[in-house]
């Protein structure tokens, strides 16, 4: 149902996805027309995505098994899924959004009453998805986005002399930080006890010991709320490496780079065939290469 102040709502939106698409290019990031568009009342596309990974692995040096995208022309809000059943031999994790890297990706209601932190670390993140940022393998560039966002997002907040929003932004990239080394955490564990448990035993063992890692722990039971746990580890765990496994390594070389767009023009010269291990060969290159320019 429509609300008298929407239209003022994505108004002030549109003025915002401009603005940051503009001080995005002046880091280097090229805008696209992801989310130029308001919602108008018409119908809007949103994605409903899936991944699926082998039951008892993880995507550790290579993508998720399978990586579905499937186009839905309604809001996220209104085809609520209550559950993906159990697939023989693989974990399955689900989730959808408005907001994705495509023309096609407008700017609905929902949008515009996310918090202002987030509505700009989204318009950034999906610019770089655009091929004339970066055009990696998506496991790579999620790696490589997903931080540079956040730290993105903090530089429009001090050029615009926003403290309060600085803070929060600040704040925020402080918590995606303990999640990636959560994350990183957990999958050591994991690892290990699929290679010598039964896989349902290790599934258990891996869901208890989340609560070894408190802050992962408050992301993957918010985002699997209406999914069954025991169904989910390996498809989720893949999923979520795929976001924050450099996360935390990327932000400390943000703090020995010599400003944010060195590092983005740096991380620019992977080539598209990128794998793990090139990428991890590059990011400690750079860290040797910084950490010399300091001295």
């Amino acid at each position: 149902m429509k609300r008298p102040d929407d239209a003022a709502r994505l108004s002030q939106t549109a003025s915002l996805i401009d603005e940051v698409k503009a001080f995005g290019k002046s880091l280097g990031i090229e805008p696209t027309d992801a989310l130029r568009r308001a919602a108008n009342g018409g119908p809007t596309l949103s994605m409903l995505w899936l991944w699926m990974q082998r039951e008892g692995t993880l995507a550790l040096r290579g993508p998720v098994d399978i990586r579905l995208a499937i186009g839905l022309n309604v809001e996220k809000e209104a085809p609520r899924l209550d559950q993906v059943y159990r697939v023989d031999g693989y974990s399955v994790y689900y989730r959808q959004g408005n907001e994705f890297a495509d023309p096609r990706s407008v700017a609905t209601v929902g949008f515009a009453e996310e918090p202002l932190v987030r509505r700009v670390k989204v318009i950034l993140h999906e610019d770089l998805h655009g091929d004339v940022n970066f055009a990696l393998p998506w496991e790579i560039e999620e790696g490589i986005v997903t931080p540079l966002s956040s730290l993105a997002a903090i530089e429009y907040f001090r050029q615009k002399g926003d403290e309060k929003s600085l803070a929060n932004a600040i704040s925020s990239m402080a918590e995606e930080r303990e999640l990636s080394r959560d994350l990183l955490g957990l999958v050591a564990f994991a690892e290990k006890i699929f290679a010598t448990e039964g896989v349902n035993d290790a599934k258990q063992k891996i869901l208890k010991e989340l609560g070894t890692f408190p802050n992962y722990r408050s992301q993957f039971r918010r985002q699997t709320r209406t999914q069954h746990a025991a169904t989910v580890v390996e498809a989720k765990l893949s999923h979520d490496l795929a976001y924050y496994r450099y996360f935390d390594r990327i932000a400390e070389l943000a703090e020995r780079a010599p400003n944010l767009r060195t590092l983005s023009d740096d991380l620019k010269k992977l080539p598209g065939d990128a794998t793990p291990a090139l990428l991890e060969k590059r990011l400690s290159d750079l860290m040797v290469e910084y950490g010399a320019m300091t001295k």
